[in-house]
């Protein structure tokens, strides 16, 4: 029989994920044989560097797709969030497990919403997308970069922050207390997050063909959706940015999306809707025209 070699970071959260996949490989194939098989990546090891400076996304999934390239692992479990648009040559995403909540969360000492935190508190977060927002929403706030996995993040709040900002996804499936969720309109999510993708090589047909089984084509259809804004922002994106897409009826998507400057202190958010998950590459160029006139002119 053979053995699905299964490769995934080896935090608590990237365990419990990749356990998730298992289990529903095993729900169809009670028989399947699976390993697991933990990889440090970069974001791993530079746990204390700002994200954008080490390479924004990608760092957390390089080094895994490298070793599914190279044929030591036949699957790798990734957080959609933490991947690029471009996927390198031969692989693909062969299953997206159903969403997850796409929110984000403020954990405080008081149990504060965004809006009634203290002037001047500070607020820890790594994310370009979280620190835009959070400018634009409270400007009288010190925003504060953090690293780190949840429950070490968490343990910062009352001690070197005073609040930090978490995906409620990740704190929802590890089973911790949860924070004050935060409206998607006053904080558009990261493209992808909530959502785990079961990334394979293009070419094993065997086990494409057994992911199509576990795939939630809903959730495929907004993922593609917030894929496509992410892409046409470019490969080596890193800027602040975020899209989250809803399905109306049918396969027809409705997508928020916001953008921000480099710089961060310039920020637009916009709202389009269309028949296909191309609709996510329009909003992104619309967006761009308005942060970025000077690419278009």
């Amino acid at each position: 029989m053979r053995i699905i070699r299964i490769g995934t970071r080896g935090s608590s959260l990237a365990l419990l994920q990749t356990n998730m996949v298992r289990q529903a490989l095993a729900r169809l194939e009670p028989g399947i044989a699976t390993e697991i098989c933990t990889v440090k990546t970069t974001g791993d090891i530079l746990s204390d560097a700002p994200l954008d400076t080490i390479g924004g996304k990608g760092v957390f999934v390089k080094e895994i797709e490298r070793r599914l390239l190279d044929d030591e692992i036949d699957l790798a479990v990734h957080s959609l969030k933490d991947m690029q648009a471009v996927l390198p040559q031969g692989l693909a995403i062969g299953a997206y497990l159903e969403r997850e909540d796409p929110r984000d969360m403020l954990f405080s000492a008081g149990g504060h919403t965004l809006e009634d935190l203290p002037a001047g508190a500070r607020i820890g977060t790594s994310s370009m997308r979280r620190r835009c927002q959070v400018r634009k929403l409270r400007p009288d706030l010190h925003v504060v970069d953090i690293r780190g996995n949840v429950p070490t993040r968490l343990g910062k709040v009352g001690k070197t922050v005073d609040a930090v900002v978490l995906a409620a996804a990740g704190v929802r499936r590890l089973g911790l207390e949860e924070g004050v969720a935060i409206d998607v309109r006053s904080m558009v999510p990261s493209p992808g997050q909530g959502i785990i993708a079961v990334e394979a090589r293009s070419s094993d047909r065997e086990l494409n063909t057994l992911l199509e089984k576990i795939d939630h084509r809903p959730t495929r259809i907004c993922a593609e959706a917030e894929r496509e804004f992410l892409a046409a922002l470019g490969s080596d994106c890193n800027l602040p940015a975020g899209a989250y897409a809803t399905l109306e009826s049918g396969e027809a998507v409705s997508i928020l999306g916001m953008l921000g400057s480099p710089d961060e202190r310039c920020m637009e958010q916009m709202h389009m809707q269309g028949a296909d998950p191309a609709v996510g590459r329009r909003l992104a160029l619309a967006l761009k025209k308005r942060v970025h006139p000077e690419e278009f002119s």
